[in-house]
């Protein structure tokens, strides 16, 4: 295997000459499913706190975790970021990173950015060893109520303290912040729309948001439930915003461990693929 199948690696795991800061709990992938977990526009392996290790402890499946380029403790990457980084992430990337893990069967969890990475994935590649996936706040379109938010971090950026904030998380908090922000207010980017990729997806799907996330209306989930052929469930969660995970940990950890308990349940019919 390519990684050190623990909570606190020794070394980065190294995907095409780029080291990406990771994390593993729970059982290996030649052990037991794994959940892939992607991150947020600003996210990295420290910022989803405990919730791998809940989710690992939970559901008894192996939980691998990872800084993507640019975030977290993982190499710093070159500015400006392409307008389509999103899929190439999920196209691209995140293929070489699932053999290199030993992925055998499993879901992508993704949350915002993330989630979307994990929806074009599963709409664009075929790749048998993806057997679910759950999105948590996704973005397939932008809105602009997001947009305005985005605007505001901006702002928090050059005038507060949110740099100091990125820089107890990243190695590079400027490149982390600009790679997201600039992307998403490029005048280019205001008629971004992957949501014909929902079409292509043939796994079943758990979409997951905050009825207050102030990144996205709940139009974000409900195109999903309404392109996809897929089992598709929706989770609308009452007194939370852009993180299910951090807002209400607990809802959205039955959630997650409920959904991957019935696609075991499906692994384990006769009949069921191998």
């Amino acid at each position: 295997m390519a990684v050190a199948w623990t909570a606190q690696p020794p070394a980065p795991l190294r995907i095409d000459g780029v080291a990406l800061e990771y994390s593993c709990h729970g059982p290996a992938p030649d052990a037991a499913p794994t959940i892939v977990m992607l991150h947020e526009g600003l996210g990295c392996v420290a910022l989803w706190r405990d919730f791998p290790a809940r989710l690992a402890a939970r559901t008894g499946w192996g939980v691998f975790v990872f800084s993507r380029q640019g975030y977290g403790q993982s190499d710093p990457v070159a500015l400006p970021r392409p307008l389509d980084f999103m899929t190439r992430e999920a196209t691209c990337v995140l293929p070489g990173l699932l053999d290199a893990i030993g992925l055998r069967r499993g879901v992508l969890l993704g949350h915002s950015d993330g989630a979307t990475i994990a929806a074009i994935h599963a709409g664009s590649v075929s790749d048998h060893r993806v057997r679910g996936v759950i999105l948590m706040a996704p973005h397939f379109f932008t809105e602009e109520m997001g947009l305005k938010e985005i605007e505001r971090a901006r702002t928090a950026w050059r005038s507060g303290d949110l740099k100091q904030r990125l820089a107890r998380y990243h190695r590079d908090p400027e490149g982390a912040f600009r790679g997201w922000n600039e992307v998403w207010l490029d005048p280019g980017f205001r008629d971004w729309d992957v949501s014909d990729v929902i079409d292509y997806i043939r796994v079943p799907v758990l979409a997951i948001q905050g009825r207050e996330d102030q990144y996205g209306t709940l139009a974000q989930i409900e195109v999903i439930d309404a392109r996809a052929t897929a089992p598709v469930e929706l989770l609308v969660l009452d007194g939370c915003r852009h993180a299910p995970h951090l807002d209400q940990p607990d809802a959205t950890l039955e959630a997650v461990a409920d959904f991957v308990a019935r696609l075991q349940r499906i692994e384990s019919a006769p009949g069921a693929p191998a």
